[in-house]
Parts: structure tokens; C-alpha cells; sequence
């Protein structure tokens, strides 16, 4: 039986910056709910194999622009500029967790969030489209707070190459550079 999934999509873009949003043709929410809550059941079957054991999983995922998203790289990372895509692992805290606890309610596994404003100036790059260029960035999320990382060139290219695997499964092909 695959994980069920508790996802929370929170999709800020436009009131922060509708003018940007009408400027670059993203006027409404470039991924339905409906779809992401599928690319999250589809890639968590896949990685059940690396997932908790628990009945049920949670995970947040915001959409916003460069300027929060630098606030919150600039709070957590002292890196003070946008960036594409955070994630914020909650399995990376020795939270205590009884059988109890995960019976009645999901595991919580953190959140991703994601500018749109960068994630459309990367789809240009790439010659391929906003909602694919979201899935791409959220997949990596979604393996970051699963505990993968790439602090060298060897981790990153196992990264890339599961992140293509997640998006074949959902029918997205990618051919990362």
C-alpha cells in the first residue's frame, strides 16, 4: 500500500507580487492543488524504501517570490539573496516520537518552499516550462528533507539523477545540465 500524504500547498505568489505575476504570465497557480498532491503520492512510493516507517506523512510547500525567499535564506542560511527552491527537514531533529504519536496523526517531514520568480528566470534557461521547472525544484526539496544533500559533485550527481527519476514518474522528462 503506498504512504498517504497530508500536503499543504500555500501558494503566496501572487499577493506578494501580482505585477511581477501578470509581467511574466503567471497569473494564477501554475500547478493545481489536485496535481501536486499526485506528483507527492507518485514520488513518495518511490522513496518509501527511504522513508520512516509511519502511516501517514505530512509535508508543507510554499510558493512565493525572491523577496521572502531571501528573507528566510538570509534568517537561516546567512545567505543574503534569493534563492530557488529551501527545505527545512523536521527529521533532522531528535524529536521524540512513540508508537502512540504516529498512530494517530502523520509524520511530519517539514516544509519546501520555492520562488517562483527564480524557478521562471530557470525555466527560461532550460527551455522548458514553469510547472515543470517547479516539480524540479520541489523534488529536490523533497529529497533534501528526506536527509539527502550534495555537498560534492559525486552526491550532487546522484541527487540530479534521482530528482529525473521522480519526474519521469510523473511523466515530466528532464535533461538536467
Amino acid at each position: 500500500m503506498p504512504p498517504k500524504i497530508e500536503l499543504f500547498v500555500e501558494n503566496c505568489f501572487q499577493e506578494f507580487s501580482p505585477v511581477v505575476a501578470e509581467n511574466s504570465g503567471v497569473t494564477h497557480a501554475p500547478v493545481s492543488e489536485y496535481t501536486w498532491e499526485n506528483w507527492f503520492d507518485q514520488w513518495l512510493e518511490i522513496l518509501t524504501p527511504e522513508l520512516p516507517p509511519a502511516p501517514s506523512y505530512e509535508i508543507g510547500l510554499r510558493l512565493t517570490n525572491d523577496a521572502e525567499i531571501q528573507e528566510l535564506n538570509a534568517q537561516y542560511r546567512q545567505q543574503n539573496k534569493p534563492t530557488d527552491v529551501l527545505a527545512f527537514a523536521c527529521l533532522e531533529d531528535n524529536f521524540p516520537q512513540t508508537e502512540e504519536m504516529l498512530a494517530s496523526q502523520p509524520l511530519y517531514l517539514g516544509d519546501i518552499i520555492v520562488s517562483i520568480d527564480t524557478a521562471q528566470r530557470q525555466a527560461q534557461q532550460q527551455e522548458h516550462s514553469l510547472s515543470t521547472e517547479l516539480a524540479w525544484l520541489t523534488a529536490h526539496g523533497l529529497l533534501h528533507l528526506l536527509g539527502w544533500d550534495h555537498p560534492d559533485e559525486e552526491s550532487l550527481m546522484q541527487m540530479l539523477k534521482k530528482q529525473a527519476t521522480l519526474l519521469d514518474a510523473v511523466g515530466i522528462i528532464v535533461n538536467f545540465k
